[in-house]
């Protein structure tokens, strides 16, 4: 009964010390990622990319500018690689209908560019869905000399 009582004890303290490093896992987790987005305020499809981000664990300070292109300029993206809104997040630029995993992708690998962005606004994109209809698209990395590398590429439908 002895030995039981130990196996059992045993068991409680791994279990207990899995159960709280699980929890503690969940926890680091869970702590959103602060970005602030700059965007028009007639901009429908901007506030669908916001509700993307919320939707992924960002949390959002919504800057609502009629000068979008002064924010652009300050942050060094060029008219080649423009959209309809800017974000900044822990020092990375981030330029239109990026999905927000490739922001986390950026935020976890930190590689030496200005930021990430999605040229135009291609449909499927977060925040331009347009039903099943998708265009194949690049998400590109651009550094302060504006060259321009592929981050990730998307396949249509």
């Amino acid at each position: 009964m002895k030995n039981l009582a130990i196996v059992l004890g045993l068991f409680l303290l791994v279990f207990d010390g899995y159960s709280y490093a699980e929890q503690s896992e969940k926890t680091v987790m869970a702590e959103p990622t602060k970005i602030d987005v700059y965007r028009s305020p007639s901009c429908s499809c901007c506030g669908k990319w916001v509700a993307h981000l919320k939707e992924s664990n960002f949390q959002i300070k919504d800057n609502v500018t009629e000068d979008v292109q002064a924010i652009k300029d300050k942050y060094g993206v060029s008219k080649a690689m423009a959209s309809c809104h800017t974000a900044v997040v822990n020092g990375y630029v981030i330029e239109g209908h990026v999905p927000a995993n490739d922001i986390k992708k950026l935020l976890k690998i930190k590689p030496h560019v200005v930021g990430i962005t999605v040229p135009a606004m291609p449909s499927g994109t977060p925040g331009m869905e347009m039903g099943g209809k998708a265009d194949a698209y690049n998400v590109m990395s651009f550094d302060k000399n504006q060259n321009y590398q592929v981050f990730t590429h998307y396949e249509g439908k």
